[in-house]
């Protein structure tokens, strides 16, 4: 056998290449960055604020200030990797511009070869990459699209009899059981950085928020930190609470939850960073940490089945589900609006729909509380709740948002079952004891005592008087009895049954 002999650097198989971030606003541990200066012996970068997704939003959107800042971030990260490289002027390339038209003129421009990203299997996101591939491949240009958003995707992880799971538990074991030391190692993306390209000073910076065509919103005001620096800031004050999470995550008023959902969201952290702690902290016996690997199971459970069942997207995944009568005409109208203002008269309902108005954000036992009240309370199709949170929630994720509502209203795969029916007031008594969190979010009610927050139409007449509330003026009566409203849910879900 001859020997081995060095010939120097492996070859690179494209001479220039596009990065195209999307959903992964890091330049740590990013997988198609990594295959992109592996691959190229130089990589331009890029960013679009894509109008086929802004021009339908609310000119404020804190997702939008968000992505803004991140980007602004993700810029440092590139000319520090660049400058620590011996590549002093790589940055970042940005676009306000159709998504499929700015990419391929980027890679026209640049004269690359191949374009690089990560996979993003909404059917929207799924369309518009295949238009990009199917151009760029029209001009001789590569496409290429990476893993990087879960642990877990599409068919990797399937049932014995070779289909997608469709049961939370059981796809969760095989989870466990496969995922080892390969599926969570990092992508070690500042050994490459030498190939990153430098770009003229004259390249336009960043825009502004104005320039996008947004105003401020109360970000800052609510201190929300942005980009992979704050992402990192709020996973290392959470791996100090992990150990905690199983007693306080069902507690709104307490600093339970990792807040890393916008993080998670927009990709300014790694999954894999995330899964790993979470899975080393769970196998030394940590309840808490095994408590959040599961909820990052879930997330993988969710993107598999809207990838394998995008039909999710828009209809319920039970099809015999689509039977059901929903409230409709002027007094579904009225209905919804009093729930998307939080004026149901439940204060519990009321105070997590105030949340999620000022800050987009909602503690995730409030997500399912105000989704079972609005299906099964007030009869209103979950798709309009679905809805409501996609345009409000700061981390608004396709899969996970429809994979809640439609737990909450039993249409989806592994739901509750359609008589699990969430009774607002024990669920207020039981996970808002104190009351602290409905006095932050319905200030008016502060002054009640104990058991009359959480059920204030039947406090006592003293009670209100003392509190200054007068029930129908300053705080609303109640727009439907729960004991009547559960009773009319088991009707409308009867269908189901017949089917």
């Amino acid at each position: 056998m001859a020997a081995f002999r060095y010939h120097g650097p492996m070859q690179k198989k494209y001479e220039t290449g596009l990065m195209w971030f999307r959903r992964d606003l890091r330049v740590q541990d990013n997988a198609a960055l990594y295959h992109a200066l592996k691959s190229c012996k130089q990589v331009y970068c890029a960013f679009v604020f894509d109008r086929g997704i802004l021009d339908s939003l609310p000119r404020i959107d804190r997702r939008v200030e968000f992505i803004r800042e991140s980007v602004l971030s993700l810029d440092g990260q590139l000319q520090e990797l660049g400058a620590s490289a011996g590549r002093p002027g790589a940055c970042l390339l940005t676009a306000h511009h159709g998504a499929v038209d700015a990419v391929v003129r980027l890679a026209a421009e640049l004269g690359v070869s191949a374009v690089f990203a990560n996979h993003d299997d909404e059917p929207q996101s799924l369309a518009r990459d295949a238009a990009v591939q199917a151009t760029l491949e029209a001009e001789g240009k590569a496409f290429h699209s990476f893993k990087d958003h879960v642990i877990f995707e599409r068919q990797e992880l399937l049932t014995q009899a070779g289909k997608p799971y469709t049961v939370f538990t059981p796809y969760k074991n095989a989870w466990l059981k496969k995922v080892d030391d390969f599926y969570l190692k990092s992508y070690p993306v500042e050994t490459y950085g030498a190939a990153l390209a430098t770009v003229s000073a004259s390249r336009r910076p960043v825009p502004s928020l104005e320039e996008l065509g947004f105003e401020a919103s109360n970000l800052s005001v609510l201190k929300i930190p942005t980009g992979s620096e704050g992402g990192a800031q709020l996973f290392e004050d959470f791996i100090a609470r992990m150990a905690q999470y199983q007693e306080t995550r069902d507690y709104p008023a307490i600093k339970g939850p990792s807040y890393l959902g916008v993080h998670l969201r927009f990709g300014t952290v790694s999954i894999r960073q995330m899964a790993s702690v979470a899975l080393n902290a769970a196998n030394l016996g940590g309840e808490g940490a095994a408590t959040w690997l599961s909820e990052l199971i879930w997330r993988d459970f969710y993107a598999q089945i809207l990838s394998n069942f995008p039909h999710a997207a828009g209809n319920a995944f039970k099809p015999e589900y689509d039977a059901i009568k929903w409230e409709s005409g002027e007094k579904a109208q009225v209905l919804f609006q009093a729930w998307c203002d939080g004026r149901t008269g439940y204060p519990l309902v009321d105070a997590a729909m105030a949340q999620i108005n000022q800050t987009g954000y909602m503690h995730n036992r409030l997500r399912m509380v105000t989704a079972s009240f609005l299906v099964k309370d007030l009869g209103i199709d979950w798709r309009w709740g679905e809805r409501y949170f996609a345009e409000k929630l700061n981390d608004f994720d396709l899969s996970a948002n429809n994979g809640g509502w439609q737990w909450a209203a039993s249409t989806g795969c592994d739901a509750q079952p359609y008589f699990r029916i969430f009774n607002p007031v024990s669920q207020s008594e039981k996970f808002d004891a104190d009351g602290k969190f409905i006095r932050k979010y319905v200030p008016v009610l502060a002054q009640l005592p104990g058991k009359a927050l959480h059920s204030p139409w039947l406090a006592k007449p003293l009670e209100l008087a003392s509190a200054g509330v007068v029930l129908g003026k300053d705080y609303p009566l109640p727009i439907v009895q729960h004991d009547e409203a559960r009773a009319l849910t088991l009707q409308r879900y009867a269908v189901v049954k017949k089917a």
